[in-house]
C-alpha cells in the first residue's frame, strides 16, 4: 500500500504552487513531507484560474515524483477570471465558470484535454459547480427552477466538457469528481451525486470542519466521519477518499481531528490540501504519528456501522443535526436511500424531501421495526397524515427549559443554569408516553415520546432551536436519547465523546479537544452479556459488571464499565465474550 497499510496518503498541489517549484525547492519540500507524513500519491494541478502549468514544467514534476516512488494523478480547479469585458456583468461567486458562456466552456474543454494527455487519472476540485445568475443563464433557464436548470446544466457539462473530451484524448483516463463539505446545498449549485455517481469513475469527499465556532460554515467536527460514510453509501467502493486542509484550524486539534475522523471512516485515500501550505507547518508534524496509530486500529477493526439516518438526494433541513447527535456519542450511518432493511432508523427534516416518506414509514413500522423522528421532520408533514401515527402536536409556542425529568426514574430530576429553547409539544396523555420532560418554573412539556404503530415503535425527539445546545443537556437526559438510538446493543454515557462502531465487535472512542474540554469518564453500557472489553493492542482488559435494571424502561439487563479518556485521545477496544 505504501506508508500506511489501510489507506494511501496523498497531497494535492495547486497550479500556483507547482509553478514556483524548482527541482531544488521540490527536493527540500518533498524531504520534509516525506519525513513527517509520508507521501504515497500526489495530485498535480494543471489549471486554477489564471495559473496554468506548462507541459515542460509539469513533465519535470511528474518525473521527480515517479522517481521517488510516488503515484501521480492530475487535478483541475474549475475557476476562471473574466475572459472579456462582457464577463464582468456575470457576477460569478468565487470565479466559478459560467457554463452558458461559449468562451469559458471552450477554455474548460481545452484544459481537460491537456490534462488527459498528461495523466491517466485526474480529479476535479470542489469548485465544479455553478451559482451564476447572469442574463444568459436566466434566459437559458426559462421556466425551470434553478435547481432543475443547474442539475441539467452540470450533467451536460460533465458529459460534453469533461468526460467525453478526456476519454477521447486518453481512452484509459479515469476521472474523479470531488464533492465539498456542504452536502445540504449540493442541489442548489448543480452537484447531483444521484446522476454523477454513474457518470464519473470515482467520487471524493471534502472532510474539512476546521474551527467550528469561528468559521463561516460552523460544521460540527463529526462531519469529517459522517460525510465520508454518506458518500461511501452514495457510490459503494468508489468513494476514493477524504480531503481536508489547514485553514482556520486552531487549536491544532481542529486540524488533527479532521484526520482522525476521516481515517476512522475507512477511506481508500486521505488527501492533504495543499502542498504549498504544508511545508514547515506545525499542524502537519504530528499527523503522520497519529495516522500510524489509527492505521494499527484499522488492522483489527471491521466495517463501520451505525444507525441509518436517511438523507435523500437533494435534501436539506435540520442541517448537520446528525453530526451534533454523533458528537453526543450516537453512532450514525447516513444513507441516501431509504434503509428499509435496518431495524432502527433516524428521520430528520431532510427525509421529508422524499414525497413517499410517510408510506415508507408506515410500511417500516408495520414490519415491527423502530423509527426515531425529529420535531423538524414532523413539523413539515401534513397534520392530517401525521395524526395516524401519533398524538404529538405542535402548539406553536416555545418551551424554555432549564429543568428536566427522566420520567421512569424516581430520582431523575435535574436543574441547569442554561436555558435551552425547544418547540413545545402537546400530546395525548397515556396515548403517547413521555420519557423525558423539560421546562421551567411550574410548566413542562416532553422532549422524547413513544408511540406504537402496528408491531412497530415510533419515537419523537424534540430538537432545540440551536442544535449545539444538545451538548448542554444533563448527561442522564442525553442518556435517554442514546438508549433509544442504540446500535449493536451498546451506548455510552459521557459528554463530548463520539462512539465509532465496527461490524466485528470492535469500537473506538474519541474525546474532542478544544476550548472548555476536560477529561471524561465514559460509562459504557452493553445490552448483551460479555465478560470484558480489551484494547485492540491487547495491553489492557476492563471487566464488565452486571447491573440490575433501575427502573421499568431498562427492560434489558446491562453490563457496564467505566473508561477514562483525555481530550484529543482515541481509544480502541474489542468486546470479549
Amino acid at each position: 500500500m505504501g506508508h500506511f497499510n489501510h489507506f494511501k496518503l496523498g497531497v494535492y498541489c495547486t497550479a500556483q504552487t507547482l509553478s514556483r517549484l524548482t527541482e531544488e525547492r521540490l527536493e527540500a519540500e518533498w524531504a520534509y513531507l516525506e519525513k513527517y507524513v509520508g507521501v504515497d500519491k500526489v495530485y498535480l494541478e494543471t489549471y486554477r484560474g489564471e495559473a496554468y502549468v506548462e507541459r515542460d514544467h509539469m513533465e519535470m514534476l511528474i518525473k521527480f515524483f515517479q522517481q521517488h516512488g510516488v503515484e501521480v494523478a492530475g487535478g483541475i480547479t474549475t475557476v476562471t477570471p473574466d475572459l472579456t469585458p462582457e464577463d464582468r456583468k456575470r457576477h460569478r461567486l468565487l470565479h466559478t465558470f459560467c457554463y452558458s458562456n461559449p468562451e469559458m466552456r471552450d477554455r474548460l474543454k481545452r484544459v481537460v484535454e491537456y490534462t488527459a494527455e498528461l495523466f491517466d487519472e485526474f480529479i476535479l476540485d470542489d469548485f465544479f459547480f455553478t451559482a451564476c445568475r447572469c442574463e444568459d443563464c436566466i434566459r437559458e433557464k426559462g421556466n425551470m427552477s434553478w435547481e432543475e436548470f443547474r442539475a441539467a446544466k452540470m450533467e451536460e457539462v460533465s458529459k460534453n466538457l469533461i468526460l467525453e473530451p478526456a476519454r477521447k484524448k486518453n481512452p484509459n483516463v479515469r476521472v474523479t469528481i470531488k464533492y465539498p463539505n456542504w452536502r445540504e446545498s449540493y442541489h442548489e449549485t448543480g452537484y447531483y451525486p444521484e446522476r454523477q455517481r454513474e457518470m464519473f469513475d470515482y467520487i471524493y469527499t471534502g472532510t474539512e470542519t476546521r474551527n467550528t465556532a469561528l468559521t463561516d460554515q460552523h460544521l460540527p467536527r463529526y462531519l469529517s466521519y459522517s460525510l465520508m460514510r454518506y458518500m461511501e453509501n452514495v457510490a459503494p467502493g468508489r468513494n476514493r477518499g477524504g480531503w481536508f486542509d489547514t485553514y482556520q484550524c486552531w487549536p491544532i486539534d481542529c486540524y488533527l481531528e479532521q484526520g482522525y475522523l476521516t481515517a476512522l471512516s475507512r477511506p481508500q485515500e486521505i488527501t492533504l490540501f495543499q502542498w504549498g501550505d504544508l511545508f514547515e507547518n506545525k499542524l502537519v508534524t504530528p499527523l503522520g504519528i497519529q495516522l500510524t496509530k489509527i492505521d494499527r486500529i484499522l488492522e483489527k477493526a471491521g466495517k463501520p456501522v451505525g444507525i441509518p439516518v436517511y438523507l435523500p438526494f437533494a435534501s436539506c433541513g435540520e442541517n448537520h443535526l446528525e453530526d451534533h447527535l454523533g458528537m453526543l456519542g450516537i453512532p450514525l450511518e447516513p444513507v441516501p436511500d431509504f434503509p428499509e432493511d435496518a431495524d432502527l432508523i433516524l428521520l430528520t427534516r431532510a427525509a421529508a424531501r422524499d414525497e413517499a416518506i410517510l408510506e415508507k414509514l408506515e410500511h417500516y413500522l408495520l414490519s415491527g421495526k423502530t423509527a426515531v423522528v425529529t420535531t423538524g421532520f414532523v413539523a413539515v408533514l401534513p397534520p392530517e397524515q401525521w395524526e395516524k401515527f401519533s398524538t404529538v402536536r405542535f402548539s406553536g409556542r416555545q418551551l424554555l427549559a432549564d429543568r428536566y425529568q427522566v420520567t421512569d426514574d424516581p430520582c431523575g430530576y435535574y436543574k441547569e443554569d442554561t436555558t435551552i429553547v425547544f418547540p413545545e409539544l402537546q400530546f395525548g396523555n397515556n396515548a403517547s408516553w413521555s420519557y423525558v420532560n423539560a421546562g421551567s418554573d411550574d410548566y413542562h412539556s416532553s422532549l422524547l415520546l413513544q408511540d406504537t404503530y402496528g408491531s412497530g415503535t415510533l419515537y419523537t425527539l424534540a430538537v432545540p432551536d440551536m442544535f449545539a445546545a444538545l451538548s448542554d443537556l444533563p448527561v442522564p437526559v442525553t442518556d435517554e436519547f442514546r438508549r433509544v438510538l442504540c446500535a449493536n446493543d451498546m451506548f455510552l454515557s459521557a459528554r463530548n465523546v463520539s462512539l465509532f462502531l465496527y461490524d466485528n465487535n470492535t469500537f473506538v472512542l474519541y474525546c474532542y479537544a478544544g476550548e472548555g474540554s476536560t477529561p471524561e469518564t465514559v460509562t459504557l453500557h452493553l445490552l448483551k452479556e460479555a465478560a470484558a472489553i480489551r484494547t485492540l493492542d491487547g495491553k489492557r482488559t476492563i471487566s464488565l459488571q452486571k447491573e440490575s435494571p433501575l427502573y421499568p424502561r431498562q427492560a434489558k439487563q446491562e453490563w457496564t464499565c467505566r473508561i477514562p479518556i483525555q481530550p484529543g485521545d482515541f481509544l480502541a477496544f474489542e468486546i470479549v465474550d
